[in-house]
């Protein structure tokens, strides 16, 4: 079932205007792409709350409805305030069904690992997302990156992973995705801890010993340096 946006045009702007529109539970928006004319909308702020919750979040592609127009549209970015959270802007863009578009997509993991189940180590998932093309209605949700081989110090890259038919890789194929780490040996952690202190302890402007001793020195040579009186 496909999603339905209602939207009017925006034609009162400035700080103020977009203040008093946020007040009124509403975000104001630009809608481009296709070579198409921008346009400056004004959408309902539950509505754009609606696609990001939704499983498919920004890659959510829904029709917006104005001036009796139908038009298939998908996020392309927004703004946020930084402490609140609040949505100040956001960018729609006009997308061809028939047309192929780049997006980033979130990578899951699946599976337990034998290096967690029997080796004692964890899942580090360092690349969360992975840009893709496709058609619009071939966008996935998720790509799924299978665990359940990987022992201690194993990894999977990108090139590993498996997408699904008609979905094209775009990001760097030797691009770490995940990888399972053994914890860390407890000589390791005294050892960092023992350099968190020093550095602690330097920026709280105390020396380290041989500073001292060298500063000492300087002080000691400087008392021994015979005083040279100047003769009449």
């Amino acid at each position: 079932m496909s999603l339905t946006i209602k939207c009017e045009k925006r034609d009162v702007f400035g700080k103020n205007a977009s203040r008093r529109l946020r007040r009124e539970g509403k975000v104001p928006a630009v809608l481009y792409g296709r070579n198409e004319p921008s346009t400056h909308l004004v959408i309902q702020k539950k509505d754009i709350f609606g696609i990001l919750r939704s499983e498919s979040g920004e890659n959510t592609i829904f029709k917006t409805s104005f001036d009796s127009e139908y038009k298939d549209t998908m996020i392309k970015e927004f703004q946020a305030d930084p402490v609140t959270d609040e949505i100040l802007h956001i960018d729609l863009i006009l997308i061809a069904m028939d047309k192929a578009v780049r997006v980033s997509v979130p990578i899951i993991v699946a599976g337990e690992a034998v290096g967690v189940k029997t080796e004692g180590g964890f899942v580090e998932l360092i690349t969360r997302e992975v840009e893709v093309e496709c058609l619009p209605e071939d966008i996935p949700e998720h790509i799924e990156v299978d665990i359940s081989d990987l022992h201690l110090h194993q990894s999977i890259k990108i090139e590993e992973m498996k997408f699904p038919k008609g979905v094209e890789n775009m990001s760097d194929p030797q691009t770490l995705v995940v990888l399972i780490e053994a914890p860390a040996k407890e000589e390791e952690i005294v050892k960092e801890e023992e350099e968190e202190e020093e550095v602690e302890v330097m920026a709280e402007g105390e020396q380290p010993e041989v500073i001292k001793k060298e500063k000492e020195e300087e002080e000691q040579k400087g008392q021994k340096t015979p005083k040279v009186e100047k003769k009449e």
